[in-house]
């Protein structure tokens, strides 16, 4: 069975393609008699056959060179040490052990550090002699081991920088836990992936992505990732199409030399402006109207306020790019939402047409802002895997805010 999400023929058993491109469905044997023998049959033995879906948000180069780290997804600290260990054994003395996926709310074991967090002592037992840098899952925290800190200059008088933090102990002695911008204080040091190397992973992962039945993408990595895709499109090896969103501070340079939304092709086009307004549930981030549960003094960081978001708006309607602004706490959303609402403004002042303007994750809402995006037709691109993946820590960090989180039907 075919599924084609046609109301008028939701199913059918055939497909014609000419070239690549599917140009009719209908019954398999009606088909047949229509082409003759110029057609050649591919019988999928009864097999369901669904259109790709298309993932709205991945970082596609993190995620590529992700595939060659350790994994540090697990249930427990103990089994994310386990295999950090492994790693450690058969990488030469000196050389940076990498891995992503760590969740510290996930994990039972992990309560001996500051906040839940772990800290870079227990990776200094396992490797004295390697730096390793592990990324959260969410992307917005960072664990380094006491070598990689050396290595990118990192100590007690290291100031933290205006869109992060270290976390610190109360000697003002850095735990290893890196906050936001202050990941780039570590990511630095790492020795940097050659162009090769980018566009190596990203055509091997998309065979990954087509196990999960992705056949496109839009893309929220930066300069080496578009250079690999437009190297592969031009090999004639990019085989998903990718929407590529530009990062806000490059914002000037796109527009400078006429770049607007939408150019390219189907493979491989021009989407929107992209920029943070704030951090993550996990790592206790994401911009709170009220504070943490479990952290009366914390209400994250607000990383872009309206005046800053409708700023950059305003300069990217004008060059021809909508905005996909990334905010996940309540008071980030809200932020967005009133720079979104003076840009709409400037638009029909301005004689310019709506674009089409997004929010990423849009996780908790006041309720008294869930009926906004609709109001200004704003695009809710949220993920479902954060409500299953984030739903223990959402009870315990938002308690009863999270009766406005993960709002699909309402927004």
């Amino acid at each position: 069975m075919i599924r084609t999400l046609d109301d008028d023929q939701p199913t059918v058993t055939g497909l014609l393609i000419d070239r690549g491109e599917i140009v009719r469905t209908g019954d398999t044997d009606l088909l047949r008699k229509q082409v003759g023998s110029r057609a050649e049959i591919e019988d999928l033995g009864g097999a369901s056959v669904l259109p790709g879906l298309t993932d709205a948000h991945v970082h596609l180069q993190h995620y590529a060179l992700g595939l060659q780290k350790v994994d540090c997804e697990t249930p427990s600290l103990a089994e994310c040490l386990h295999r950090v260990a492994e790693r450690v054994r058969g990488t030469p003395q000196g050389e940076w052990v990498l891995g992503h996926g760590w969740q510290q709310n996930d994990w039972p074991d992990c309560d001996g550090g500051i906040a839940g967090f772990p800290n870079a002592g227990i990776l200094d037992a396992l490797a004295p002699d390697h730096p390793v840098y592990l990324t959260a899952k969410s992307l917005h925290a960072g664990w380094a081991n006491s070598t990689a800190l050396r290595l990118a200059g990192i100590g007690p008088r290291t100031e933290d920088p205006p869109d992060g933090a270290l976390q610190r102990y109360p000697s003002g002695e850095p735990t290893g836990i890196l906050l936001e911008g202050a990941m780039g204080l570590v990511a630095q040091a790492v020795p940097p992936e050659t162009g090769a190397s980018v566009r190596e992973a990203i055509r091997l992962a998309q065979r990954k992505m087509w196990e999960f039945g992705l056949t496109g993408v839009h893309d929220f990595d930066r300069q080496a990732c578009f250079i690999a895709l437009q190297e592969l499109h031009q090999a004639g090896e990019l085989a998903l199409r990718v929407v590529k969103n530009i990062p806000v501070e490059d914002l000037e340079h796109a527009a400078a030399v006429g770049l607007r939304s939408g150019f390219g092709d189907e493979m491989l086009r021009i989407g929107g402006i992209k920029a943070f307004a704030d951090g993550a549930l996990g790592p206790h981030t994401a911009a709170m109207l009220q504070p943490y549960e479990d952290d009366p003094g914390n209400r994250g960081m607000l990383l872009l306020d309206r005046e800053q978001i409708f700023e950059y708006g305003r300069r990217a309607a004008e060059a021809g790019f909508p905005m996909t602004v990334h905010a996940i706490g309540d008071a980030a959303n809200h932020e967005v939402l009133e720079g979104y609402r003076s840009l709409r403004a400037f638009e029909t002042h301005s004689g310019l047409p709506n674009r089409r303007h997004r929010i990423e994750h849009v996780q908790l809402l006041h309720p008294d802002d869930l009926g906004r995006l609709a109001e200004l037709d704003v695009i809710a691109s949220m993920q479902p895997i954060h409500a299953t993946s984030d739903m223990r820590a959402a009870d315990k960090f938002w308690g009863e805010r999270s009766e406005f989180a993960y709002a699909w039907r309402t927004l």
